[in-house]
């Protein structure tokens, strides 16, 4: 089996704080499913020390298309880590994003500073 075959089928996260130029670590992360107007809860985790999760945030039979959404408790996040010795400017960040082809890898990195962010399909 090949490492595209074994790396297949996932949709994980990296959250990186520009401010800090550091990982965003002990982030909170929900991701939802969107069903017409309704959304319904998936999974909830915190990124590790480098930024990331521990595990894929979907995969295997659980990795199907549709619409998602992950929201990024940046607020939270930096009230805990105080970087400009201000009430945080954003709370939590949503991204929405759609899965064609649950055999693919899919990678939502999040650039995060306390008056900005910045998201893109990773690879």
């Amino acid at each position: 089996m090949s490492l595209q075959n074994e790396a297949a089928g996932r949709l994980t996260t990296h959250v990186l704080d520009t401010a800090s130029g550091k990982p965003a670590a002990k982030l909170r992360i929900d991701l939802f499913r969107i069903d017409g107007d309704r959304l319904m809860p998936l999974h909830s985790t915190r990124t590790n020390e480098d930024g990331r999760c521990n595990k894929p945030l979907l995969t295997g039979a659980d990795m199907r298309s549709g619409a998602y959404e992950l929201r990024f408790h940046v607020g939270e996040y930096f009230a805990s880590e105080p970087v400009t010795g201000q009430t945080p400017f954003l709370d939590v960040v949503p991204v929405r994003f759609g899965i064609d082809d649950e055999k693919v890898h899919y990678h939502v990195p999040l650039l995060v500073a306390p008056f900005g962010y910045s998201t893109y399909r990773g690879s």
